[in-house]
């Protein structure tokens, strides 16, 4: 479709490059947005340039956080012996929406996927390691999608693991094989992670 306008043209470009938006949803979120003030577009862009500049990585788990430290991993109520493993924030968010989990997160920041290019050093695993041989952990869940690359990633991890000898245990199979953790329904994933189960190879 012809734009008779390069501003415009350059802002659906830029909006179109997000995960699933198309040109035309991009094309009708940027004209919806040219009927906004100039300061509620200020505001609507400064919000992402802010987000940009202040949200930090967790130094202990990898989960994002305004602080150093997330809000999970200084919550004394929460039993940090007990550590689940997950590939990124969004499936934080997911686990933490059912309700039914009370220890701490180790966020990978992806899985093991040669296609993609993604290899283990690419990964958060030796914080991971770090913290299982400096603290006291009684359980590490995989959280992993069950996907073959989340398999992968799962048998990596427990190879490097094994050595500490920590009970490790995966959650079931509630979520389909092939599906990505975050998409699963809140009920499912939390069956999942209470009948979850020893790690097998």
């Amino acid at each position: 479709m012809k734009i008779p306008s390069r501003y415009i043209e350059n802002a659906v470009e830029q909006m179109s490059s997000l995960p699933g938006i198309g040109r035309r949803t991009a094309l009708r979120m940027v004209l919806q947005l040219m009927n906004r003030s100039e300061e509620e577009i200020r505001a609507f862009s400064e919000a992402f340039v802010e987000m940009k500049k202040n949200v930090k990585k967790c130094s202990c788990c990898g989960n994002v956080s305004d602080l150093e430290t997330c809000s999970i991993c200084l919550n004394e109520k929460r039993d940090h012996t007990l550590i689940c493993v997950v590939e990124d924030i969004r499936d934080v968010l997911a686990i933490e929406a059912t309700e039914s989990y009370s220890g701490v997160y180790h966020v990978l920041g992806g899985i093991i996927s040669p296609m993609d290019g993604i290899g283990p050093s690419d990964l958060n695993i030796p914080n991971l390691l770090e913290r299982v041989r400096s603290s006291s952990v009684s359980e590490i869940v995989f959280a992993l999608s069950p996907t073959m690359e989340g398999d992968t990633t799962n048998f990596f991890l427990f190879k490097k693991l094994k050595e500490f000898n920590v009970p490790i245990s995966t959650i079931s199979r509630g979520v389909a094989v092939g599906a990505e953790l975050q998409y699963a329904d809140e009920v499912t994933l939390s069956r999942s992670l209470i009948n979850r189960h020893p790690f097998e190879l």
